[in-house]
């Protein structure tokens, strides 16, 4: 690895005010290895947090100023307390501090013993008359464990068209997918990509993790036919233009090698929709509109002003007149009244793809899943979009979230999604948290986290400055997790972390002790801490979500047959000459297939890198995946029909079509939903998982873990 260049320390003085505000001046790229940040990422990051730090007399007036407040301060902006247990912060009171608790509920109390769980607001005032307040989060010590084992599908919702897709897959598709899946395969689970709303304009950003708001979804999702005033469109031809139109999209993506074109399906269901939003709604549906609209408030209003303003300036707040940039503005509020209709418009799509998502969900419990639809939580939001405009003061200005340099990637990472300030976070008492899990478990039967290590630490990034030249800063990871709890346990939902990668010790720990589960990856689980080589079965963890692959890796097939290594080399992405490369992943595959051998999980290959062999082993994989404690097992689902290619290739942008392709099978041609619950291939792995049950059975467990 390329060390990054020496840069300026920060002062003794600099280094303990940025100490009080979470921002570490120094990293380890590696367990034994400490590199400092510079003096300048430091600074500019102690200014996103609005403390001056841009002259020695200011870093001497900041920290005064920083250890008088903490000095004085009775309570944090945030307490947070865990059902059963007295919170911590109440204990560094006075003696004889008299407490008054307004609970959530409407009551008022004086102690905080027995509270119900909840955001409740704390006033403690001091025997010498001082008073201080504080939001106050109760939440259950833990998330309950899945109640036995569970196994699911995994799937990019884009890339499984139906014979009834608009040219890309939908929420008809993902409901299809639930009741099948449930009903015929046994499957406890869906996963999907992230269905947060994309950044309109041409072209569309198509990845999916950086969207215009986590808080609502994208419309470009819904089934239009499905929609019930479809059944009044007073022009039925144009409606049977569009679909027709639609078709033809489709059948490029099915048919004629055509890649997944967001943009066009989008411009066809936009004017579908629009003839929609000319049907008067009836008075139950009206009456459910209103609910929702009650329901989201001022967060949906924001939302659906900014997509009316950007139809108008364009997708980049930024750019728009100034008095346009504050949500709250005179000219903001002027404007919306004259695009009333256009906000309506918006408000409505909304509330129409949070009804088709609540309908897949509930296709999923109905098929029997115990969990149903897993949805993907992004790790930020795009800078130009919606929740940036309308949530802007708790952004920090300037940074973006990223990576810092480490052994795979020598330059550190921007993703250029900017980050939450802690400190605007804690005076709310983490209101947008809140209001973000909230809007998603309505239609979650379990939510994974995408970097769920974000929830301690983020690498900020300064803007104009290479991502060598960022530092960490620290959230308070027991509030946050103490929302994460409370929220998934009032909608009875799960949480998947995903905590793959580097990660700082002690995460792992508390992520698990509050009922969060992991991500495990099979080719990345190892015995690092011994002899490096595959971990058997019995020495992975109980508490996660057990999978071959993911979205940013090689599938199945190409990994067994280092295909993935030709596909990099192709593209100019190795680091390293190709046959170094090739023989790793020959050493690294068969490694794994030689312990699947010994385990006696590779049934009927008859070798030779024949399709039946291949098949078999992928087979294996899921085998091994069953005998491990896992409380979850997931099935890539391009990997049941024998796809070679990754969805997503890190480190690419236009020399690979990332977030485009349609699920297609062993010869690279696309494949149905109807194609998919036909395909014998498919039916033959989950078969693997169902009849084999007595394999996972062994380590079931329950309330109580392992």
């Amino acid at each position: 690895m390329t060390a990054p260049r020496p840069a300026d320390p920060p002062s003794e003085d600099l280094s303990r005010l940025a100490a009080l505000h979470g921002v570490a001046t120094s990293y380890s790229p590696s367990p034994d290895r400490s590199v400092a940040a510079s003096a300048t990422a430091v600074t500019l990051t102690l200014a996103a947090l609005g403390v001056d730090a841009s002259t020695p007399g200011a870093v001497r007036a900041a920290l005064a100023a920083r250890e008088g407040e903490l000095g004085e301060r009775l309570l944090p902006p945030t307490v947070v307390g865990w059902s059963g247990s007295p919170p911590a912060a109440l204990a560094a009171l006075p003696g004889g501090t008299r407490l008054r608790i307004d609970t959530e509920q409407g009551e008022s109390r004086a102690s905080a013993d027995g509270l119900p769980p909840g955001v409740h607001r704390l006033t403690a005032t001091t025997p010498d008359g001082r008073t201080a307040t504080a939001h106050l989060i109760v939440a259950p010590p833990r998330l309950p464990a899945p109640a036995g084992r569970s196994y699911g599908l995994l799937v990019q919702l884009y890339s499984l068209l139906s014979r009834r897709s608009w040219g890309m897959g939908d929420l008809g598709d993902l409901a299809e997918l639930a009741g099948w899946a449930g009903r015929s395969l046994g499957a406890g689970f869906v996963q999907v990509n992230p269905l947060h709303a994309a950044v309109p304009g041409a072209p569309t950003d198509p990845s999916p993790y950086r969207p215009s708001s986590r808080r609502f979804p994208d419309p470009v999702h819904l089934r239009v036919e499905d929609v019930p005033e479809a059944a009044y469109v007073e022009d039925p031809e144009r409606l049977r233009a569009l679909l027709e139109r639609s078709g033809r999209l489709r059948e490029a993506v099915l048919h004629q090698g055509a890649l997944i074109d967001r943009d066009a399906v989008w411009e066809l269901k936009r004017e579908a929709l629009e003839l929609l939003g000319e049907i008067p709604l009836g008075p139950g549906r009206r009456a459910a509109y209103c609910d929702f609209l009650a329901g989201q408030g001022q967060a949906l209003e924001d939302h659906a002003t900014w997509c009316a303003l950007a139809e108008v300036h364009g997708s980049d707040w930024h750019r728009w007149p100034t008095g346009l940039r504050d949500p709250r503005s005179a000219e903001t509020a002027q404007a919306r009244n004259g695009l009333m209709d256009r906000v309506d418009f918006w408000s409505r799509l909304a509330w129409l793809t949070d009804t088709q998502l609540t309908a897949a969900q509930r296709a999923g419990r109905e098929a029997g899943m115990p969990v149903g639809i897993v949805h993907d939580l992004a790790v930020g939001v795009h800078p130009g979009g919606a929740d940036a405009w309308a949530q802007q003061e708790y952004f920090a200005a300037g940074m973006s979230v990223g990576a810092p340099p480490d052994a795979f990637n020598a330059r550190g990472q921007d993703w250029g999604l900017p980050p939450w300030r802690p400190d605007r976070l804690a005076a709310s008492g983490y209101a947008p948290f809140r209001e973000l899990l909230r809007a998603l478990f309505r239609y979650a039967g379990a939510l994974r986290i995408d970097h769920v290590m974000g929830l301690f630490r983020l690498w900020w990034v300064p803007q104009g400055h290479p991502p060598t030249e960022g530092t960490y800063v620290r959230y308070d990871a027991e509030a946050m997790l103490a929302v994460l709890v409370l929220e998934a346990s009032r909608a009875g939902a799960l949480v998947i972390g995903e905590d793959l990668g580097t990660v700082e010790p002690g995460v792992r720990e508390a992520l698990r002790e509050r009922g969060v589960l992991g991500t495990s990856v099979l080719w990345f689980e190892r015995d690092w801490d011994g002899d490096g080589r595959p971990l058997p079965p019995d020495g992975w963890r109980a508490d996660c979500l057990a999978t071959a692959t993911t979205h940013d890796l090689p599938s199945t097939a190409a990994r067994l047959t280092g295909e993935h290594v030709e596909l990099r080399d192709s593209l100019g992405l190795l680091t390293r000459p190709l046959e170094e490369e090739r023989a790793e992943a020959a050493a690294d595959a068969g490694e794994w297939l030689s312990l699947l051998s010994r385990l006696g999980l590779l049934h009927g290959t008859g070798g030779g890198g024949d399709p039946s062999s291949e098949e078999a082993e992928i087979q294996a994989v899921h085998r091994f995946l069953l005998r491990t404690p896992a409380r979850m097992v997931g099935v890539w689902l391009p990997d049941g029909v024998g796809d070679r290619r990754p969805q997503n290739l890190p480190g690419t942008w236009d020399q690979y079509p990332n977030w485009r392709l349609p699920i297609a099978d062993a010869q690279g041609r696309p494949v149905t939903l109807e194609d998919l619950a036909a395909s014998p291939r498919l039916h033959a792995l989950m078969e693997v998982l169902r009849g084999d049950g007595h394999e996972a059975g062994e380590h079931e467990v329950g309330e109580g873990g392992p």
